[in-house]
C-alpha cells in the first residue's frame, strides 16, 4: 500500500515542490535593499523544499509501512459492490458526499462558478486600490522622534527653549511609565534652528499602549507649540535611514533658477498638506554673499582692462601669490592681501586705487576701484546640488501617523503633473526612491514568478491546457489576501506582497493534485467529467488537510506580538486569508475549469498508447 500510494503521488509531490522552488527563486532575485533582505529568505524556503520532497517521497513512505496499522481486508466483489468506477475504495464521509453533490451542480452550472469567480476577483481589483500603501509596516521599536524646526536664523538658546516645551509636555507620559527617557539634539545637521526630540519608550511589557498609539497620543503637543513646527514622527522599518523625512521628492532642471522657482511652488503644495510634517527643501538662501557687478564700458574708455580689475581684487580682498623666497635652504612664498581693516566691508572699494587713463591729458592716474565695480549685499546658498548630473532640490516632509508614504507620493505625483512644467524633471530619493523601486520590484518579481510557474508545469503536464487549469486559480488567492488585507486594515507594503508571491505556489499545489490525478484516471478510459469528479473527491481530503496544515503554520504569524510583530502580522494574515477565502472556490472552479478544457488535450498515457498501436 505504501509502495503504490508512492507510486500514485510521485508526480504530483515533484511538480508541486518544483512550482514552490519555481516560487521562491524570483523572491531571491529582487534588487535594492529589500532584495538583500529577502534574497536568504527565497533560497532558505527553495531548500526546505527540496529536503521536504526527498523525505516524503522517502522517510514517509516508509515509516507510514512499519507505523500503520492493516485495515479490514476488502474482496474484489465487495469493493465492485461499493464503488465499481473507483480504482481506490475510501470510506465516504458527510464531507465528501456533500462535496460531491455540491461538484456535480457546479458541473451543471459553469456560468454561475465563473460568474461567482469573476466577480469574487474584481471585487479584489477594486479593493487593491483603495489598500493604503507603503514601504513597511510602522513597528514598534520602543522609540519615537519629534524633528523640530525654528524659524530660519534662530539661534541654538531659542531652538534650546522650543526643545524644553516639549520635554515639559512630555512629563506625563514619563510619570505613568509609558516613557523612560527623553533628550534633546539642537543645533541637528549643523543648523542652529533644527532640532530632535528622542523619546525612548519602556519595555513591550511594562506598558499598555503601543507606539502608534502613544504617537497619536503626543500629537497634541506638537500642534500646540507656536514657537516652531515640530511632528512625532517613528524609525524606519528594514533599518533604513531617513525616519525623520521619508518623503523625499528631488526636482531637477537646467539652471538652478528655474529648478528653484519649481521647487518653491511645490513647497507651497506641499504646505498645503496638514498631514505633511515640517516640509522644507534642501535650497536655503542664508549664505551672506557680496554680488560685484562691473562696468565694462566706463573700463574701457578709462583704458583699465578687465584683467587688472580682476587681479586687483583678487590681490587686495582675498590674497595673491606674486612671488617666493629662500630662506635657511626652505622656500616660503609671498602673498599680497589688504589689511583686515581695509576689506571689512562695501566702503573698502572705495579706499582701493587702480591706474586709469586720463582722457584729457592722456596722463595715468590712480581712481579708485568703486568707479568700475558696484557691490551689492545679496544671499545665496550654501551649496548647490545635483542629482543625476542636473541642478537638483530636493524637497523633504515627515508622516503623520495615520498617513502612509505611498498616500505622501501619490500627493506630491498629482501636484506635480499641475506645477511642474515640461522642463523640470522630478525624481526621488531616501525611503520614497526605495518604496517606488521596491513596488516595481515586487510587480515584476509577482509576474516572473507566475510566468516561471506556468512553464514549469507545462513542461511536467506536457501540456499547455493543465497548466492554465491550474495558474486560473491564483487570482482567487489574490484576491482573498486583498480582501483579508482590507478587514485587518493592514496596508499593502513589501510584506504583504512577498506573502502574496508565496501564494502563488500555495495554490498552484492544490490544482495540482486534482489536475495530475484526473490525468491518470483519464488514461485508464474514464471520460473528463468522471475523472474530474473522481479525482476531486479523493483529492478532496489531502488538499484540505495541507491547506488547514499551511494556516496552522502561518498562525503564530498572525498571533505575532512584541518587536517587529507588525511585518510577520502582515505576511500571515495574507497566507491565512488569502487561502482560507480562495479554497472553497477553488475546490469548484478547478474541476469546472478543467470539464471545460480538458478536452482540447490528451493525457500522455493515451498518447503513449495510440502510438505503440
Amino acid at each position: 500500500a505504501a509502495s503504490e500510494g508512492t507510486q500514485q503521488v510521485v508526480f504530483a509531490v515533484l511538480a508541486t515542490s518544483v512550482t514552490l522552488i519555481a516560487t521562491f527563486v524570483p523572491i531571491s532575485l529582487l534588487e535594492g535593499q529589500v532584495g538583500r533582505l529577502f534574497s536568504e529568505f527565497g533560497l532558505i524556503l527553495a531548500a526546505a523544499v527540496v529536503i521536504s520532497t526527498f523525505v516524503a517521497l522517502t522517510l514517509c513512505p516508509m515509516m507510514a509501512s512499519r507505523i500503520l496499522q492493516r485495515s479490514k481486508s476488502i474482496s474484489p466483489a465487495e469493493r465492485e459492490e461499493a464503488n465499481p468506477d473507483a480504482s481506490t475504495h475510501l470510506p465516504e464521509t458527510v464531507m465528501s458526499r456533500g462535496y460531491n453533490a455540491l461538484l456535480k451542480r457546479a458541473l451543471d452550472a459553469p456560468v454561475v462558478v465563473i460568474a461567482l469567480a469573476i466577480v469574487f476577483s474584481l471585487g479584489g481589483v477594486v479593493l487593491y486600490d483603495t489598500l493604503p500603501r507603503e514601504l513597511a509596516p510602522r513597528e514598534d521599536r520602543g522609540v519615537a522622534f519629534i524633528p523640530m524646526t525654528a524659524p530660519q536664523g534662530s539661534t541654538a538658546n531659542y531652538t534650546d527653549s522650543q526643545a524644553r516645551i516639549i520635554e515639559r509636555d512630555l512629563l506625563p507620559f514619563q510619570e505613568d511609565g509609558s516613557i523612560e527617557t527623553v533628550y534633546s539634539i539642537v543645533g541637528w545637521g549643523n543648523r542652529p534652528y533644527r532640532g530632535f526630540v528622542v523619546m525612548r519608550l519602556a519595555h513591550w511589557d511594562n506598558r499598555e499602549a503601543s507606539q502608534g498609539e502613544l504617537v497619536r497620543q503626543m500629537r497634541p503637543i506638537t500642534r500646540r507649540l507656536i514657537g516652531a513646527r515640530a511632528g512625532v514622527a517613528s524609525p524606519a522599518g528594514l533599518g533604513l535611514r531617513g525616519s525623520s523625512t521619508p518623503l523625499r521628492i528631488v526636482v531637477g532642471g537646467p539652471d538652478f533658477e528655474e529648478v528653484k522657482q519649481a521647487a518653491a511652488e511645490l513647497l507651497r503644495y506641499a504646505e498645503s498638506n496638514d498631514n505633511l510634517i515640517n516640509p522644507g527643501m534642501d535650497y536655503e538662501e542664508n549664505q551672506p554673499q557680496i554680488d560685484l557687478k562691473l562696468d565694462r564700458r566706463r573700463a574701457d574708455d578709462l583704458g583699465v582692462s578687465v584683467e587688472e580689475i580682476a587681479f586687483t581684487l583678487q590681490s587686495m580682498f582675498a590674497s595673491k601669490k606674486v612671488s617666493s623666497y629662500i630662506d635657511r635652504g626652505r622656500e616660503y612664498p609671498v602673498i599680497i592681501q589688504a589689511q583686515k581693516k581695509d576689506r571689512r566691508d562695501i566702503n573698502s572699494l572705495e579706499n582701493v586705487f587702480v591706474r586709469a587713463l586720463d582722457p584729457d591729458s592722456g596722463a595715468r592716474k590712480l581712481v579708485p576701484l568703486s568707479v568700475f565695480v558696484s557691490a551689492t549685499e545679496n544671499a545665496a546658498a550654501a551649496q548647490l546640488r545635483r542629482f543625476d548630473r542636473l541642478p537638483s532640490i530636493t524637497i523633504s516632509a515627515g508622516l503623520s501617523p495615520d498617513y502612509t508614504l505611498g498616500e505622501a507620493v501619490a500627493f506630491m505625483e498629482q501636484g506635480a503633473e499641475s506645477i511642474l512644467p515640461s522642463s523640470i524633471k522630478m525624481s526621488y530619493s531616501g525611503q520614497s526612491k526605495v518604496f517606488k523601486s521596491a513596488s516595481s520590484g515586487v510587480l515584476l518579481s509577482f509576474s516572473f514568478a507566475l510566468l516561471i510557474v506556468f512553464l514549469v508545469l507545462a513542461a511536467q503536464f506536457e501540456s499547455f491546457v493543465s497548466p492554465l487549469v491550474i495558474v486560473l486559480s491564483v487570482p482567487l488567492a489574490v484576491a482573498g489576501a486583498i480582501y483579508s488585507l482590507t478587514l485587518m486594515g493592514i496596508s499593502l507594503n513589501v510584506y504583504s506582497q512577498i506573502g502574496i508571491i508565496l501564494l502563488i505556489g500555495l495554490m498552484a499545489k492544490n490544482g495540482i493534485l486534482i489536475v495530475e490525478f484526473a490525468n491518470q484516471l483519464r488514461s485508464t478510459g474514464k471520460t473528463v467529467r468522471e475523472a474530474v469528479l473522481e479525482a476531486s473527491i479523493l483529492r478532496l481530503r489531502p488538499i484540505v488537510m495541507t491547506v488547514i496544515s499551511t494556516i496552522l503554520g502561518a498562525t503564530p504569524l498572525v498571533l505575532a506580538s512584541g518587536a517587529g510583530a507588525e511585518s510577520r502580522v502582515a505576511i500571515g494574515w495574507v497566507i491565512v486569508g488569502g487561502l482560507i477565502m480562495a479554497l472553497i472556490l477553488t475546490l469548484f472552479l478547478t474541476p469546472l475549469l478543467y470539464n471545460l478544457m480538458a478536452g482540447l488535450s490528451k493525457p500522455p498515457h493515451s498518447q503513449a498508447l495510440e502510438t505503440q498501436d
